[in-house]
Formats: structure tokens, C-alpha cells, sequence
């Protein structure tokens, strides 16, 4: 899978999720895939309820990214357990 990009708001009860669409058009076309999700009880405890997913193309997932970050929204990692399968 590939590698994912994490952000969270200033209040703490939103993230997005940056990751690569490994299914892209023979790589002519590159899409991000950029996740929305709602922080539910403990950061860290719980991973967050995704809400909704939407496919971009990278140019326009850079600039999303760069707005969030000028409005104060930060870099954070996946910090939630792993399901155990």
C-alpha cells in the first residue's frame, strides 16, 4: 500500500488521509485519494470514522494540502492500533 499523508485540524476532531492512487491510468494520469475523517472519542485510541473519500489529481491534492497547512491544519501520523485480522 502506499505510503499515506496525515493532517489534522486545530480543534483536534478532523484528519485527512493523502495516499496515492496505485490505480492510475498506466501512470499517464496521477490521482491522490484524500479521506476525511471525524476524530471519535481519544485520539489515538480509536482510529477516526471516515466520512468521505475523494480522487483528485496530485497537483490539486498539493494545493488542498498546502491550504490546510496555511490554516493552521498540522502534519500527524497514524497514531490509532491496528485491527488485528
Amino acid at each position: 500500500m502506499a505510503k499515506s499523508h496525515w493532517l489534522i485540524n486545530p480543534k483536534r476532531t478532523e484528519v485527512k488521509r493523502f495516499i496515492k492512487n496505485d490505480k492510475s491510468i498506466d501512470g499517464v494520469f496521477e490521482y491522490m485519494f484524500v479521506d476525511t475523517g471525524k476524530i471519535v472519542g481519544v485520539l489515538g485510541k480509536e482510529p477516526p470514522v471516515m466520512t468521505t473519500t475523494v480522487s483528485v489529481d496530485i497537483d490539486l491534492a498539493r494545493e488542498i494540502y498546502g491550504r490546510l497547512i496555511s490554516q493552521g491544519w498540522r502534519k500527524t501520523e497514524e497514531v490509532w492500533p491496528k485491527k488485528e485480522s
